[in-house]
């Protein structure tokens, strides 16, 4: 499963009615599928970053405990925090929507009153799919640099 998988899933899942109108309960599913994608990108990121992305030079058992070392209130913070800006625009563009999605799917999840509307969800997949492609072109030492940064505590000297 990658993220643009996730990505392809969400849109699935509010084109189900055709031309016809979205359960809310499809809607939902796809604001939460959505958020997911950019966090399974963001952990995939962090483990291949830490331990290594080729599956040839690499521990699966290190690999997969880096990637479920992000903590989503952790990743949250660092990506709200004033120093996001000493990160490239793309980063930056990432951390904004990882939030932005996050919250979305907060209401999604555990708000039984909420109302979605398909061209809002269809536009936040297509902004979540850009940021993740963004995200994957941004140089290795500044992805590295990200990766350290919401996975490992910050201490101050």
């Amino acid at each position: 499963m990658t993220s643009l998988d996730l990505i392809k899933t969400a849109q699935d899942l509010i084109e189900a009615a055709g031309r016809g109108r979205p359960r809310q309960a499809n809607l939902r599913r796809a604001v939460s599928t959505t958020y997911y994608a950019l966090f399974h990108c963001l952990a995939a990121c962090c483990a291949d970053m830490i331990v290594v992305s080729a599956r040839s030079n690499r521990s699966a058992a290190a690999w997969q405990q880096a990637y479920r070392a992000l903590e989503h209130g952790t990743a949250r913070r660092r990506c709200r925090a004033q120093t996001i800006k000493d990160f490239p625009v793309e980063i930056q563009d990432f951390a904004g929507r990882f939030v932005d999605i996050q919250d979305k799917r907060h209401n999604a999840d555990y708000n039984p009153e909420g109302i979605f509307h398909k061209p809002t969800v269809a536009q936040d997949i297509v902004e979540a799919e850009q940021v993740i492609g963004q995200f994957h072109r941004v140089p290795t030492k500044d992805r590295r640099a990200f990766a350290v940064y919401v996975l490992l505590n910050i201490r101050n000297s």
